[in-house]
């Protein structure tokens, strides 16, 4: 597309309720902003392996008007010979998405939780979280496990605190090896689900291990 339309086209792309909360899940999960000019702008990044295609396009649905082009196939090779498939949209550079590029990234530009996440995390980013991150315990523990391979124990700690304080949730921090994760309390798991259910995508069900869903899914 001309760089000329493409400009015009930007000065007329705001940002909605849904496509802000979705961000916030997204950044918290498997999502990433990247900058070319050291902050003034953003760009939204979301890829995954090609078995969740129907998640990432349901997500890039939200956010069509504000990329160039459908979702891409791409093809990595490893060193083993196996081949990995993903798929993946990227948005325009935009001023919109600063905010969350100043909030979740550090001056190093690693990726961060930030400190007033309690204002900021909804039902809808939680769910969104939870399919990128997230999965059922096992039907002997009957709760659920959000891992967050990356994330430092303050921030996971600030996390924890934001879960009690909006959603009433209990959460505690188990370390993997050299990693950290999060562990629903059984006692706050109905709870858990309760919030999130209504929005989780068909073909992200089985995360929500053996238990009836009470809407249709995937709606907003």
């Amino acid at each position: 597309m001309n760089s000329m339309i493409i400009r015009e086209k930007k000065k007329n792309l705001k940002l909605n309720e849904a496509q802000r909360q979705i961000i916030i899940g997204l950044l918290l999960g498997d999502g990433h902003l990247e900058t070319l000019n050291n902050g003034r702008t953003y760009r939204l990044k979301v890829e995954y392996s090609s078995k969740q295609k129907e998640y990432l396009y349901w997500l890039w649905k939200y956010f069509k008007e504000w990329t160039g082009s459908p979702p891409k196939d791409k093809e990595k090779i490893l060193p083993s010979g196996t081949i990995v498939r993903s798929i993946y949209f990227t948005t325009y550079s935009h001023g919109a998405f600063r905010f969350y590029g100043h909030q979740f990234y550090s001056q190093e530009k690693k990726k961060t939780i930030p400190k007033n996440i309690h204002k900021l995390i909804t039902p809808l980013s939680l769910a969104i979280w939870f399919m990128d991150d997230g999965s059922w315990k096992s039907n002997k523990h009957r709760t659920y496990i959000i891992h967050t391979d990356g994330y430092c124990k303050k921030d996971l700690i600030n996390i924890q605190n934001a879960l009690k304080t909006r959603f009433g949730i209990e959460v505690l921090l188990h370390r993997q090896y050299k990693n950290w994760r999060i562990y629903v309390k059984i006692s706050s798991a109905k709870k858990f689900r309760e919030i999130i259910e209504k929005y989780i995508l068909p073909s992200m069900r089985y995360k929500l291990g053996n238990i009836c869903l009470k809407s249709n899914g995937g709606v907003y």
